[in-house]
């Protein structure tokens, strides 16, 4: 559904950000966080997964503190924190960026549909809609992620199942009134298929919207898997930060070692922080005071 009014739409959204400090701040916490997931284990010192034991007894260094070797110690299980800590990041930006997109495509295509077509269409996914908004979001997500064999994408989707309902009912209340602008009835009489209209006339001024509910959706993501992770739910076979707090929680660091719990909680709040931050920008700057419809 992106046109070349919404791809440019798209980059001069870009730009604005980086014009405020908020957005700076967001954007580049944002890059940081992108380039430690692209590189992964590459940027590690060590082996996210390499138990280390001390050379002259062969005993596994456990929770040894911060030093010259271990820059942020190493958990129970004689692993680096810090190269955990860096391997980490590949999960939750996958889930985060992939969950967010799919309820934002999602939520804003049944808005468009419902909006704009009405009557019965639009009636049956409201209804839809409601329902989802009946179902409490972390219990279902539990108990769908328990059913199935824990893993990245079974997480995302457990996260994508309920979490576009919010976005589908705000882009359709924009629908409403974007719909009744002139330039809409105008290409109607000119004989426009509603497809058309709804991609190239209405897509394009609720992108702003849809823009932000991408950042907060990464937000709402990034913190869901860090739940379900630290509840014994997440991908076995990956490390993420949520697992990193599991794992420290379930050996009884939490306690005694700081290092263990403090990077890898510091690292989902200023992951959140910069969704946030961006999406507070966009916020601003589609504030339906100043907007005006494009054409």
């Amino acid at each position: 559904m992106l046109s070349l009014a919404s791809l440019r739409a798209i980059g001069a959204y870009l730009r604005q950000l980086w014009s405020t400090p908020s957005g700076k701040i967001g954007l580049t916490l944002f890059a940081f966080f992108a380039v430690l997931a692209a590189g992964g284990a590459s940027f590690a010192p060590h082996d996210p997964m390499q138990i280390h034991y001390k050379a002259e007894r062969r005993q596994v260094m456990q929770l040894e503190p911060p030093s010259q070797q271990f820059l942020l110690g190493t958990t129970y299980y004689g692993r680096d924190n810090l190269s955990q800590l860096i391997a980490g990041a590949r999960i939750p930006f996958l889930v985060g960026v992939i969950a967010a997109l799919t309820i934002t495509l999602v939520g804003t295509t049944i808005g468009i549909v419902a909006g704009y077509m009405g009557g019965r269409i639009g009636d049956v996914l409201m209804r839809i809609t409601d329902v989802a908004f009946g179902i409490p979001f972390l219990p279902l997500a539990v108990v769908l992620v328990a059913l199935v064999q824990p893993s990245l994408w079974n997480i995302i989707f457990a996260i994508s199942l309920l979490m576009w309902r919010t976005t589908a009912r705000v882009i359709r209340s924009q629908v409403l009134t974007i719909k009744q602008f002139p330039f809409i009835r105008a290409s109607q009489v000119a004989g426009a298929g509603n497809l058309r209209i709804m991609v190239t006339h209405i897509f394009p001024n609720v992108l702003p919207m849809s823009l932000l509910y991408v950042a907060f959706g990464i937000a709402w993501a990034v913190v869901a898997e860090a739940s379900l992770s630290f509840l014994g739910l997440g991908d076995p076979n990956s490390v993420s930060w949520g697992q990193m707090l599991y794992g420290a929680y379930l050996t009884g660091s939490v306690r005694e070692a700081w290092w263990t719990t403090v990077p890898p909680g510091l690292c989902i709040s200023l992951f959140v922080l910069s969704a946030f931050l961006i999406g507070r920008n966009i916020e601003r700057m589609s504030d339906p005071r100043s907007a005006r419809p494009s054409q």
